[in-house]
């Protein structure tokens, strides 16, 4: 009779697990598509000097260029630089050296990457440019600056992802599965995928950089804009270059000091962003000759619960400076 049981009890089991294995791959496939299909239209190749590179652009008035972070692509600097379309910009969003379909040098650097730049304007007849650079979009929107300072008429980063200072290293996730588990889900498509739905707050902390609980007393509109920012990091495969580069090129040292930069800088962070941009952000305003520094106490890497006030001061320094260098 317990043979029978346990029998029946394992034909019981294997079916819920065949059941939630057919739920959780029908709804990996749905979402996968989805993202596959929202990158299919919404963007264009041009074949510059430095290379192929995609990009996509909104609105129109004074050209602003928004240079992606970590794992984005033409569609997180799109994002980015939405807040500001009804401010009168024209936002220029490319795809960093490996990311989606802007392929990557056989050696990458941050001199090659804000040609790249230089490239894009060129092929789209832009001469002059503000720049918004987020975390791992700083380094290149710095060295953009500084290479060509004519062309550039303001400079905003916002949580950057440059470390002059090795000790200001963002921490590896403790533990050896919760390292094996962050570095892996950034390669698999299903990985990543699983592990959002899964374990939410590991996502949130490991790759948002921000604290889960920010996250869950924020807003509804702003835990929309997180879920939005999540949800459009998919596919990471098609974004695995360009992240396998972010480690050498966010601790790149740039082409001449800070104290060289003649471009007008706005420099914001959090002090809990768990990528630790808090002191680049301070050390950037410091040295530049005409920097400034907004700080926050809490709002994680995403600066939760502060998205309005600082598009607010962002849109008022550009208003400033773009104005004032045309």
């Amino acid at each position: 009779m317990r043979s029978i049981f346990n029998r029946v009890l394992l034909i019981a089991l294997l079916g819920v697990f065949a059941l939630i294995t057919a739920w959780m791959v029908s709804a990996y496939r749905r979402d996968i598509d989805r993202a596959h299909a929202r990158l299919a239209t919404g963007s264009l190749l041009v074949t510059t000097r430095c290379g192929v590179i995609e990009y996509a652009e909104r609105g129109s008035g004074p050209a602003l260029l928004s240079v992606h972070g970590a794992g984005g692509g033409f569609d997180q600097g799109l994002l980015l630089g939405s807040p500001l379309l009804s401010k009168g910009y024209r936002i220029i969003a490319m795809s960093r050296f490996g990311y989606l379909r802007t392929p990557a040098p056989a050696q990458a650097t941050l001199a090659l990457q804000a040609d790249a730049h230089a490239c894009l304007l060129d092929a789209l007849g832009v001469k002059r440019v503000a720049v918004i650079g987020v975390s791992a979009g700083a380094p290149s929107s710095l060295e953009f600056a500084l290479r060509y300072p004519e062309r550039c008429t303001a400079l905003v980063l916002l949580v950057p992802g440059w470390y002059p200072d090795p000790q200001r290293l963002p921490r590896p996730p403790p533990g050896y599965f919760a390292t094996w588990a962050f570095g892996e889900s950034l390669r698999s498509d299903f990985l990543f995928w699983a592990i959002r739905k899964i374990d939410l707050p590991f996502v949130e902390r490991t790759v948002l950089g921000t604290p889960p609980e920010v996250i869950a007393s924020a807003s509804a509109s702003e835990q929309a804009r997180v879920a939005t920012i999540l949800r459009e990091l998919e596919p990471v495969s098609e974004r695995r270059v360009g992240l396998s580069l972010e480690g050498q090129l966010t601790v790149a040292p740039l082409s001449k000091p800070l104290a060289a930069l003649s471009t007008p800088t706005l420099a914001i962070s959090v002090e809990d962003d768990l990528y630790r941009t808090y002191d680049n952000a301070r050390v950037i305003a410091a040295g530049v000759p005409d920097g400034h520094f907004i700080g926050f106490a809490s709002g994680g890497h995403l600066w939760v619960g502060h998205n309005d006030e600082v598009f607010r001061a962002v849109g008022d320094f550009l208003e400033q400076k773009v104005s004032v260098a045309n």
